[in-house]
C-alpha cells in the first residue's frame, strides 16, 4: 500500500528535506572528508572519521535550525530564532576541541588539532546554511595554511645550527611501527645517526624500547608531539648530548 502523502512530506522542498538539503549534506561530507584525509596522510590524531562526523553533524544541525521548526510558525507565543541552534553548535564544538588540548610540563599539545576541528565545524555549518561556495573557500584556506604556512615559517625563521638529539621510545612491538617512527623522524628534518632496539615482555605483550640518535635543525618538541600521537607508542623521552628528560 502506497503512502503518497507521506512520500510528499519526506521529499518536500518546503519541509527542509528536499534535494537541496541532501546536496548540502553531501557537500559537507565531501569537504570535511578532504580535511580528514589530509590529517590521515600526516598521521595526525582526529583523522578522517572524526572530521567527517563533525562536518556532517554541524551541517545537519544547521538544517534542523533552519527548517526543523517551521510547523511552529504562526502559533501564539512562539518566536523562532534560527541562530540559537547555530550558537549552541559553536559552544558544543568547544568541548570537543578542549578535550584535545593538554599540557605536559612546558609543552602544549593538540592546539592545531582542536583548531582544525573548529574549522571543520564552521565549514559544515556553512554548508547546512546554504553557503557552499564559502565552505569550499574555507576548505581551500585550510590546505593553504597547513601546507603552505609551514614552509613560509621555515624560510622566515632564524637559521638554526644542527643539534644532536636523543629519543628513547617505548612502544608495543608490532609490524611496521618502527619504520613509521623512523620515517617520521626523517620527514621532520632529522637525520638518524644511530638506532638501538631492545625487546621484552610486559603484561603478556611484547614491548620494545628504541634509542634514536638524531641530528638536525628542526623542532625536536614538534617531533615528540607527533610521535606520541602514533598508535602503539607508550612514551617518548627527549634528551640532548646524552642527558635525557621525560
Amino acid at each position: 500500500m502506497s503512502h503518497p502523502y507521506l512520500a510528499a512530506a519526506l521529499f518536500d522542498i518546503h519541509s527542509g528535506q528536499g534535494p537541496r538539503q541532501f546536496a548540502e549534506l553531501a557537500i559537507a561530507l565531501l569537504l570535511s572528508s578532504l580535511i580528514g584525509l589530509e590529517r590521515e596522510a600526516r598521521q595526525k590524531s582526529a583523522g578522517l572519521r572524526t572530521h567527517t562526523l563533525v562536518g556532517v553533524g554541524s551541517a545537519l544541525f544547521m538544517e534542523v535550525s533552519i527548517h526543523g521548526f517551521g510547523a511552529l510558525l504562526g502559533m501564539d507565543g512562539v518566536a523562532l530564532d534560527p541562530s540559537r541552534v547555530a550558537a549552541q553548535v559553536v559552544s558544543g564544538i568547544g568541548f570537543i576541541g578542549g578535550g584535545l588540548i593538554f599540557v605536559k610540563k612546558d609543552a602544549v599539545r593538540g592546539l592545531t588539532t582542536a583548531a582544525t576541528i573548529w574549522l571543520t565545524c564552521a565549514i559544515g555549518m556553512a554548508c547546512g546554511g546554504g553557503l557552499p561556495l564559502l565552505a569550499a573557500g574555507a576548505t581551500a584556506v585550510h590546505f593553504l595554511i597547513v601546507r603552505g604556512f609551514s614552509k613560509v615559517s621555515e624560510r622566515i625563521g632564524p637559521t638554526r645550527l644542527p643539534e644532536n638529539v636523543e629519543l628513547r621510545l617505548t612502544y608495543r612491538s608490532q609490524h611496521g611501527l618502527l619504520g613509521r617512527m623512523l620515517e617520521m623522524c626523517t620527514s621532520s628534518g632529522f637525520r638518524v645517526t644511530d638506532v638501538q632496539v631492545e625487546t621484552g615482555v610486559e603484561d603478556e605483550r611484547v614491548s620494545a624500547e628504541v634509542l634514536l640518535r638524531l641530528e638536525g635543525t628542526a623542532s625536536a618538541h614538534s617531533l615528540v608531539e607527533a610521535l606520541t600521537e602514533l598508535d602503539g607508542v607508550r612514551g617518548v623521552a627527549l634528551g640532548r648530548q646524552g642527558d635525557s628528560t621525560e
